[in-house]
């Protein structure tokens, strides 16, 4: 199955393509630049393509991105910490952001007559994320087989969708990938800040593989604090 990979460059999206790379045939990654604070998460997409040896598109959809206001990524709005929850995170959401990448990932895949797209939508982004559902994903694909009618059918591969955070953590884990060349942290600075949801979930996620960490984090003790303490237990 030759396969479009869209990767951020964070964990989920780059063990993703860890996991097409091994099982199916990788023909390359799809990235984004929508004018996140943190597109610095573009950097690592290019080393996960390199180390795989497949090709990166960066496509600069900035332009649109700058019209999906009201986003703590895009937006001058600070960025919630702590734990992920459908009230502090949904200042996170940018509207339609899956569904514009997809269909732009679509378009490319059907151009270069590819079998399948696939993202790293999650179990852990259900609440938050409207356009992480798995009724999105489903009809999504319903409606893309209409787009692209007799041009062929595209599979959307999405194996992650009923996983938690640790259990991608764990694949990534048995696929060899270095959690290092991975970004999570939505505030884009020079290391993960330790307290924003992502870095929470992400540390939460691979101490429970047992496999230990690599990164480096501004609090690197943050998500062990008492009033944290139940979501690692």
């Amino acid at each position: 199955m030759k396969t479009l990979v869209v990767c951020s460059g964070g964990m989920d999206s780059v063990t993703l393509a860890y996991k097409v790379a091994k099982e199916h045939t990788l023909s390359g990654l799809l990235t984004f630049n929508y004018g996140q604070r943190h597109k610095k998460e573009m950097d690592y997409a290019q080393i996960c393509a390199d180390t795989l040896g497949v090709p990166l598109t960066a496509m600069d959809i900035s332009n649109i991105g700058r019209m999906l206001s009201g986003s703590a990524l895009t937006d001058d709005i600070d960025v919630p910490e702590g734990h992920y929850s459908d009230e502090n995170m949904r200042v996170t959401v940018v509207p339609n952001r899956n569904a514009i990448m997809l269909t732009i990932a679509y378009g490319i895949a059907s151009s270069q007559n590819l079998d399948a797209v696939a993202t790293a939508v999650h179990g852990g982004d259900h609440a938050t994320y409207p356009d992480c559902r798995p009724d999105f994903i489903s009809s999504f694909e319903v409606m893309q087989k209409h787009a692209l009618g007799e041009l062929g059918e595209i599979k959307l591969y999405t194996p992650f969708l009923y996983s938690s955070k640790a259990e991608i953590a764990k694949e990534a884990v048995k696929l060899s990938v270095p959690f290092e060349n991975t970004w999570s942290c939505y505030k884009g600075q020079d290391l993960h800040c330790g307290r924003c949801g992502t870095c929470v979930a992400r540390q939460e996620a691979i101490a429970m593989t047992g496999a230990g960490d690599p990164t480096q984090y501004q609090d690197p003790d943050f998500w062990k604090s008492p009033h944290l303490e139940e979501s690692v237990a």
